[in-house]
């Protein structure tokens, strides 16, 4: 008699599953980078829209360019809120715009050409452009997991 409880039990698990994926926000995606190979990628002339959409609730676009099991490299354009990644150390190249930065605990000026070496659990990002739009490289190591960025106060 248990049987048909159990395997009733899993079918409504099943079927919750479904509406819950069908109901709730999916997280933004965007395609996969291509296969790791020899290529010159010139993301200076790339517009927002070749970058990607707006990431929901930001005025951050975002696409990965190159992803490994060590390291990825994206391109991003915008401001971002202020977060910290627990698990990856993150490395930005700023190529376009200037303005505030928080980098730990303090507000910093950045400009193009600036590399911000960000270690993991650092609070970082605030930024707010003065001039033009932020637009930089991000390298994160290890790879980012999509739950790895947390807001912080």
């Amino acid at each position: 008699m248990r049987r048909p409880l159990l395997h009733a039990g899993f079918a409504g698990a099943f079927l919750a599953g479904l509406l819950a994926a069908r109901l709730m926000p999916s997280a933004e995606a965007q395609s996969s980078p291509p296969p790791l190979e020899p290529r010159i990628i010139n993301v200076m002339s790339m517009t927002d829209e070749e970058i990607g959409p707006l990431i929901r609730n930001t005025d951050l676009r975002s696409r990965t360019l190159v992803a490994t099991p060590d390291g990825t490299v994206a391109v991003q354009s915008g401001n971002v809120f202020r977060h910290f990644h627990a698990d990856a150390n993150e490395i930005q190249l700023i190529l376009d715009g200037a303005g505030s930065f928080w980098l730990g605990d303090r507000e910093v000026q950045i400009k193009a050409g600036d590399l911000i070496v960000i270690p993991k659990g650092t609070i970082h990002a605030g930024s707010r452009a003065t001039t033009g739009r932020f637009r930089a490289i991000a390298i994160k190591l290890p790879p980012q997991r999509p739950d790895d960025t947390h807001a912080a106060p």
